[in-house]
């Protein structure tokens, strides 16, 4: 009985963080693969996997952190196993991923972030839309904090090239 009681206080642990970080997990996805019902799925398989390994997570000194790491590795390994020749229309992005700024630069530059590889989108995306530490988004990632510096500083570049010069000024005027 006492296993049983066990169980039933990690589920119903496990469900109050996944109904509490859902929302920003999903959000986090959506910004990495850019679709919404893709990032529906990473969620879901993010999710899956915290529960199966629920014992670890909760004992984890920052779970926040651990999810996103497996979100994000989600996210890439879905991206080199690449199961389908699908690719998501940039056309057709949700509205009112974010209300403030402007709506036209949110869209050029979600696009832009689409045409990067996706470890670069995904060092910045933890790294600048997220808010993360360098150290927190090598970390998430598993790499070094040289890395990610590099990285970041690779893509950005990349992504400067990809806006061209009147998106980037935009992009810096903002």
């Amino acid at each position: 009985m006492i296993g049983k009681a066990r169980r039933a206080e990690e589920s119903a642990e496990f469900e109050t963080f996944a109904y509490s970080r859902g929302h920003r997990l999903f959000r986090t996805a959506l910004l990495l693969c850019g679709d919404w019902h893709l990032a529906e799925d990473l969620t879901q398989v993010t999710l899956a996997k915290l529960y199966a390994a629920w014992t670890k997570v909760r004992r984890a000194e920052n779970q926040d952190a651990y999810a996103r790491s497996v979100l994000v590795r989600s996210y890439l390994s879905h991206r080199r196993l690449r199961r389908s020749a699908e690719q998501p229309a940039l056309g057709d992005l949700p509205e009112g991923i974010a209300p403030e700024g402007d709506p036209a630069l949110r869209v050029t530059l979600l696009a832009a972030l689409a045409e990067l590889p996706p470890r670069d989108r995904a060092v910045l995306v933890l790294r600048y839309w997220e808010d993360r530490s360098v150290e927190e988004t090598a970390a998430e990632l598993g790499v070094s904090a040289g890395a990610v510096r590099s990285q970041a500083l690779r893509a950005l570049g990349r992504l400067r090239a990809v806006l061209g010069p009147q998106g980037s000024d935009r992009l810096a005027a903002s």
